[in-house]
């Protein structure tokens, strides 16, 4: 699972071998004494520093030698770390931080193993610090020329250990980028300067509460409103300029690269020519987007027009939006037949309409009065598909259809047929354990076909393995494809390797024609394809690459794998060590170099 909004609320490669432990069971965690801990970040020793050529000017440029590796796993620190240019707190910040260690020892102290970040900041999920360009070595194979500029993930590194209850979807948003000159590889990890993460840094301690874990329970939910209402009214933070994390996502459309978590607005993003990466700022579309958008737009390879949503906790609880292929915002279209706030996180889209699905997680006040998250699963719902023509003015035409057990997060793909609509997505069958226990999460892959005529709806699996996080070759966004690119989950969050799927078998059987899988104790992320000549008509669909950050969970050490689309097992092309460990995030993007010089 990635982010999800809080706009509720606002095999020429192995690694070593590892025996992996089963999930910790909240019953079985150890018994440590409540932290009282102000605020601790993160530091970690930076690389020296040499001068190296690039190859893409003849001027010097800095990068960084690779720090020696990892250690196997590092505790975390328990004590303030002075920062550069950091003031000292007023007296304000330091009674309200004083009280909101109160909330988090005494009236909601992180007692779930889903909120409590001795769990959920373990092994490879735990922060790293800012990492400047950093040269790595080509272990394995060579870099492919086609992979002519930069693959960037976003995941959630919160800034300071949490206080508190704490949240998987919780942490400040990092790019992890690998930039690729001419077969050379360069790391840069850098937070997204956001509106929070800027203050809260130049203030040394935490400001904004934790959407997803800081509202469960009504005592706590006062609690920290009212603290929070006190840090405004004192002028600490100012919500008008965005609470978002941008932790979950990144798209390009418009000749803008952004940064995308759907509490709040895009932030716009610039990569340098040296491997870095540059907050330009928070971006409203001259003032057209004034509220938050989806993490994931759907960008029509053909046409360049970007497809979006909202949604919140009033009415109404959809509004529908698109781009041009300037990147300009057209107007809304709010969707009223959506009658209840309802958790949409993605869509899909077709050469003539956009799908949303309203699941059965929204908004569950009894599960916050007895002490549970305000979000949460509504057992007696029935899902349900909208469909919308794709540029609707208003929702005249907008049709639902109950679609019984039907509960998905993500969407791969959607294509028109002949008066019917076909979606293929992961179905997540155990709803109930979307938020509180992500390794109990079971995502089946399914074709979902909507006859226009008819009113009918028709679905089937097409694997019987746990899939998540699934992308297609980009030019196919919208139409038919065949070939789809799924993360194994071991359980989920952790994902065990990838797999490729061909979905325009007929027969109702296990459509997995390719695999790959990473080994015993290494884990990797999302896969993203890459193809390999984008611009040919004629190129075959599964004629690229597949990228994605791995580690190794018993040596300490992170790869860059690129695999090969097209074979049956996916072949290693190229192995890229990288200098330190990137930890387990959620979604990326390739961006080539002709779009990067663009920006």
């Amino acid at each position: 699972m990635d982010a999800f909004s809080s706009s509720f609320l606002s095999s020429t490669f192995t690694f070593p071998s590892l025996t992996t432990r089963p999930p910790i069971a909240p019953s079985s965690l150890p018994q440590i004494p409540s932290l009282n801990i102000s605020a601790v970040r993160i530091e970690e020793k930076q690389p020296q520093s040499l001068t190296a050529e690039t190859s893409s000017q003849s001027s010097k440029t800095q990068v960084h030698k690779p720090p020696p590796p990892p250690p196997r796993r590092a505790a975390l620190p328990t004590r303030n770390i002075p920062k550069k240019g950091a003031a000292e707190p007023s007296l304000p910040v330091t009674i309200f931080n004083a009280l909101d260690d109160v909330i988090n020892n005494f009236i909601d102290p992180p007692l779930r193993s889903s909120v409590d970040p001795r769990y959920v900041l373990s092994q490879n999920f735990a922060p790293v610090e800012e990492l400047p360009p950093t040269e790595c070595e080509v272990t394995d194979g060579s870099l492919p020329p086609w992979l002519d500029g930069a693959y960037i993930r976003n995941g959630p590194n919160p800034q300071f250990l949490p206080r508190g209850p704490y949240h998987l979807f919780d942490g400040d948003g990092m790019l992890h980028s690998i930039r690729i000159p001419q077969g050379r590889a360069i790391l840069c990890s850098r937070y997204v300067k956001t509106y929070k993460y800027t203050i809260e840094r130049r203030a040394g301690s935490p400001i904004l509460p934790n959407v997803f874990s800081g509202f469960n329970g009504l005592t706590a939910s006062a609690a920290r409103g009212a603290l929070s209402a006190a840090r405004i009214l004192t002028g600490q933070f100012n919500p008008v300029n965005g609470i978002g994390l941008a932790n979950t996502s990144l798209a390009l459309f418009g000749g803008r690269l952004y940064a995308l978590g759907e509490s709040d607005l895009p932030y716009s993003l610039r990569l340098k020519p040296d491997g870095d990466i540059e907050t330009l700022g928070r971006h409203d579309f001259d003032g057209k987007l004034v509220m938050s958008m989806t993490a994931h737009p759907k960008v029509d390879p053909e046409t360049g027009e970007a497809f979006a949503f909202r949604y919140g906790p009033v009415p109404p609880f959809l509004t529908y939006f698109r781009f041009d292929a300037q990147g300009r915002k057209q107007p809304d279209v709010p969707i009223f037949s959506l009658t209840s706030p309802s958790f949409l996180h993605d869509f899909g889209i077709t050469k003539k309409y956009a799908i949303f699905a309203d699941i059965q997680i929204g908004m569950n006040p009894v599960e916050m009065v007895t002490g549970g998250s305000p979000v949460g699963t509504v057992p007696n719902k029935v899902p349900r598909l909208g469909i919308i023509p794709r540029y609707a003015k208003d929702e005249s035409e907008m049709r639902w259809f109950n679609v019984p057990g039907f509960n998905i997060v993500h969407s791969i793909n959607a294509w028109d047929e002949e008066d019917a609509i076909i979606m293929v997505a992961p179905n997540i069958l155990s709803v109930e354990h979307t938020l509180e226990r992500l390794d109990m999460i079971h995502a089946s892959v399914e074709m979902v076909r909507i006859d226009l005529k008819t009113g009918m709806v028709t679905r089937h699996p097409l694997s019987t393995r746990n899939l998540d996080f699934a992308v297609i070759n980009p030019g196919y966004v919208g139409k038919k494809n065949k070939y789809v690119y799924a993360a194994v989950g071991n359980p989920m969050p952790k994902i065990s390797g990838v797999v490729k799927l061909d979905v325009s078998q007929t027969e109702r059987k296990e459509c997995i024609v390719g695999s790959r899988m990473y080994g015993p104790g290494c884990y990797g992320g999302e896969p993203f394809f890459v193809a390999r000549e984008p611009d040919n008509p004629e190129a075959e669909e599964d004629d690229g690459y597949i990228v994605s950050y791995v580690h190794d969970e018993k040596s300490g050490e992170s790869k860059f794998l690129v695999m090969d689309a097209k074979t049956p097992n996916l072949d290693i092309v190229a192995a890229v060590r990288l200098p330190r460990r990137v930890p387990y995030g959620f979604h990326g993007l390739f961006v080539r170099e002709r779009d990067i010089k663009g920006l």
